[in-house]
């Protein structure tokens, strides 16, 4: 997937409702968007068809469930956004969303256990904190 999805507002809010309510039939997605949203038929209609256009949901034979994941489809605009404002430069991402703010203990632990479970390459060594191996559990 390549391209960069945005979900306009009221695509953003029907896809809160499916989210929430999948799998359902299309009928079923109809009545909770007039029940929750106050939409016509061919208003839900309309805006599931774009939704589906974007690969976010599927709707084949009247049933609608769920292509990419409300965390998935996070990710995925997270990553487009690094890609295209910080020219795929996670470090220069972190820099300038710190802006010279300070970590807590919390949040460092937490940026390390990441780095360190996602940078495992076979046949290289894992990331190294402070002269001992990532990935030890022992302080």
């Amino acid at each position: 997937m390549s391209k960069n999805i945005t979900l306009f507002a009221a695509e953003e809010k029907l896809a809160v409702l499916i989210w929430r309510e999948a799998p359902l039939t299309s009928p079923e997605l109809v009545a909770l968007a007039e029940k929750e949203l106050d939409w016509k038929k061919s208003t839900t209609y309309t805006v599931l068809k774009k939704l589906c256009g974007k690969g976010v949901f599927k709707n084949e034979n009247a049933n609608v469930s769920v292509v990419l994941s409300q965390d998935e489809l996070i990710a995925h605009q997270s990553r487009h956004f690094v890609e295209d404002t910080f020219g795929g430069s996670l470090p220069k991402f972190i820099a300038s969303f710190f802006g010279g703010k300070s970590l807590s203990p919390e949040q460092a632990a937490e940026l390390k256990r990441l780095i360190e479970e996602h940078s495992e390459v076979p046949g290289e060594p894992k990331v190294h904190w402070g002269g001992r191996e990532g990935g030890s559990d022992n302080g």
